[in-house]
């Protein structure tokens, strides 16, 4: 029994090890590091719509993304939501910890079935400061993230519903696009519901202002697929 428990904890080390690897932040962490580090991360499987942590949870860990799509959110006490962003694979989410260790504020949860490596808070952060070119990169994501939620709270206050909706399929088709022959089609399947979050609206806002676009010629719909048929006229309503 203590061989196969051995042999276990070996064969998920290596699993560990071959998931660090492929996370694209600590592609310069030197090997023997990362094999270090495969001994005390946690690997885990998310159901989809399974809550990873809620505000007022420990910041204990920082969490990276090897499959699947995660949302993270601002909850009210009664049950409005809009939400931060969407980390995919090979991305981090929970980072904020790194800094002051403080509950979590926001809650993350898989929006499809996802396979994520948990790293401790306090071994993270040590192999940050053992690593000048890895501590300048994490500070470089944050600093990205910070710069898109400035971005995001001039949307929601300068502009009206149409432009916060424009640019946010522009966003969507940037990252996501994929040629159409009647355009550039959004390869991710979103809801209404999950669009008014984003921009912080409502779902039947957004219905409304879709169906506009679409008189409009602008886009075509067809159940949660959004094809982006003139992206120029788009952009100039941002």
């Amino acid at each position: 029994m203590a061989k196969a428990g051995k042999d276990a904890a070996v064969k998920d080390e290596k699993r560990a090890l071959w998931y660090l690897r492929k996370i694209p932040l600590l592609e310069g962490v030197p090997a023997e590091r990362l094999t270090e580090l495969a001994h005390e991360v946690e690997i885990r499987e998310i159901p989809r719509r399974q809550v990873i942590y809620l505000p007022g949870d420990p910041g204990d860990r920082v969490f990276f993304i090897n499959g699947g799509r995660v949302k993270c959110s601002k909850v009210t006490r009664d049950g409005k939501e809009l939400t931060l962003a969407y980390r995919g694979a090979g991305q981090m989410f929970g980072e904020l910890c790194v800094i002051d260790a403080t509950p979590r504020n926001e809650m993350a949860e898989a929006m499809k079935n996802a396979i994520i490596t948990e790293v401790p808070r306090d071994l993270f952060k040590e192999l940050l400061l053992s690593d000048n070119k890895l501590c300048f990169a994490f500070a470089c994501i944050i600093g990205e993230r910070r710069r898109t939620i400035e971005t995001k709270l001039e949307h929601l206050v300068f502009r009206d519903v149409q432009a916060k909706l424009a640019a946010l399929l522009l966003e969507l088709a940037n990252e996501y696009g994929v040629e159409h022959e009647d355009g550039t089609q959004i390869g991710l399947k979103i809801t209404h519901q999950e669009m008014a979050n984003l921009i912080g609206s409502t779902r039947e806002t957004i219905s409304l202002t879709l169906a506009q676009f679409k008189k409009k010629g602008l886009l075509d719909l067809n159940g949660r697929s959004v094809v982006l048929k003139n992206q120029e006229a788009l952009g100039a309503m941002t």
